[in-house]
């Protein structure tokens, strides 16, 4: 691998572990928080924000900026931290989360927050919203490119079905869908509660052209995303195999931790672990200057 490579991959997992961090500071001020699917998304979350999409936060709502829409919205810890390390928001606003009036509640609020492009967390309907972005692109003869993040639990909503069929039907090349598949959420194992596999071959079916990853391989990530869109004419969607709660050593592949209400002393025990990890990117770094 290139200098220049390495050195891009190095600072991703360095944004990734900072902006874990900052869940961790959220998560502090509320005394609890959606800490599994934030942190196992946490990866794409960043890329996306630090290396694939066109934005700015000084300009928001500029026409030809792309579009994130985080379906799973109880996942919302994991934007808000990409969100504010990007500068859409001053940190200090993180310590508001689980208070009244937050400007970051428990899901994502686009009148509450800039950066948010739709309410999201009534699960399923991410995907149906991103094609409509996706489709007025094409109609405003617009390059913007439209991302959603899913999850494995949220996938028996028919309304999910309903928009493949729409975007595959309306070639809307233009839309990515990540599938945050770790295999997890707040009753058990996805497959014990409603068993989706295989999700690749859905999603073909309907028309999509896939790719499985590692979803918590930044290099696997980087490279999935300079390869967008797939196939000309076909929506593209990505199903990343993740670690319910991955940075979180007690809590990882734990489904105790889709939502977890915290102690001090296991949250300064996560902390200590993000800050050696910290540690050892910026001494990666340095190196590679």
């Amino acid at each position: 691998m290139a200098t220049d490579q390495k050195r891009r991959i190095a600072e991703l997992k360095l944004k990734a572990a900072l902006c874990r961090k900052n869940v961790l500071r959220m998560i502090r001020a509320g005394g609890h928080g959606h800490v599994g699917g934030a942190f196992s998304a946490m990866d794409i979350v960043t890329a996306l924000y630090f290396d694939k999409m066109n934005i700015d936060p000084k300009d928001p709502k500029n026409p030809d900026r792309d579009r994130f829409l985080l379906s799973a919205g109880h996942k919302c810890l994991c934007q808000y931290a990409a969100l504010a390390e990007k500068g859409f928001f001053e940190k200090e606003i993180l310590d508001t989360y689980g208070a009244l009036g937050s400007h970051i509640p428990g899901h994502p609020d686009m009148h509450k927050l800039t950066g948010v492009e739709a309410n999201t967390g009534a699960l399923g309907h991410g995907m149906s919203i991103a094609n409509g972005m996706a489709a007025a692109a094409k109609l405003d003869g617009k390059s913007y490119c439209v991302y959603t993040v899913t999850g494995d639990g949220e996938l028996p909503e028919g309304s999910n079905w309903e928009a493949a069929a729409a975007a595959a039907k309306f070639k809307l090349d233009n839309l990515t869908v990540f599938v945050d598949n770790n295999g997890l959420q707040i009753s058990g194992k996805v497959t014990d509660v409603m068993n989706m596999e295989p999700i690749d071959k859905k999603f073909e079916t309907f028309g999509w052209a896939v790719r499985t990853i590692d979803g918590n391989n930044m290099e696997e990530i980087v490279e999935t995303l300079d390869a967008l869109p797939f196939e000309e004419g076909k929506p593209s969607c990505v199903v990343m195999k993740t670690v319910k709660a991955k940075g979180l050593p007690f809590g990882e592949n734990n489904a105790a931790f889709h939502f977890w209400n915290c102690t001090p002393e296991l949250l300064d025990e996560a902390n200590a672990a993000l800050d050696e990890q910290i540690g050892m990117l910026e001494k990666e770094l340095e190196e590679l200057k």
